[in-house]
């Protein structure tokens, strides 16, 4: 049976009743929010089809597809039974590498400029382009409401302590 009260361990709980159940019947006994049960089934698809193939015989298309779904080279590697390595570089093969986003920090109200900036294989070019040299500083972790402050703080210290003179700093 699943569960009927929702919290973080229960989700590999959840992806076993996918076939036994609806997600509008897991919604209905967990009140978990439906866009996260849909995107949660979607993975469960991927790492499904992820299953029915071998290093030989994956193609480019469904390493996107795994990539845009959020599913590591670990996972890959995991589920058609190979080493992480080996899946990244037949990814890189493919030239399946993620794009440079910037996070827009003003809401499209104003011209932004900003240096927030994550990668995603949901890209089709880099929003910025990388000709100089230089230090970037890389976050860590997810990026959510309420950490601006602390991840503000931790970034400028960060690109100051950084500094050198004659290097940019992204």
């Amino acid at each position: 049976p699943i569960p009927c009260v929702p919290w973080q361990s229960q989700t590999s709980g959840h992806a076993k009743q996918w076939y036994q159940r609806r997600v509008h019947g897991i919604h209905d006994l967990t009140k978990i929010d439906m866009w996260f049960l849909c995107k949660l089934k979607n993975i469960i698809v991927m790492e499904n089809e992820l299953r029915q193939v071998n290093f030989n015989t994956i193609t480019s298309n469904l390493i996107l597809g795994a990539k845009q779904s959020g599913i590591s080279d670990k996972q890959i590697g995991s589920l058609i039974k190979e080493q992480e390595l080996t899946v990244r570089r037949k990814r890189q093969e493919f030239g399946i590498r993620p794009f440079v986003k910037q996070i827009d920090t003003l809401a499209a109200e104003f011209p932004a400029q900003t240096n927030y900036l994550y990668m995603t294989y949901n890209g089709a070019a880099h929003d910025l382009e990388f000709d100089e040299r230089g230090t970037m500083v890389l976050g860590c972790g997810a990026y959510r409401t309420g950490s601006s402050c602390e991840f503000d703080w931790c970034a400028v210290s960060a690109t100051r302590t950084c500094a050198r003179p004659g290097t940019s700093r992204l």
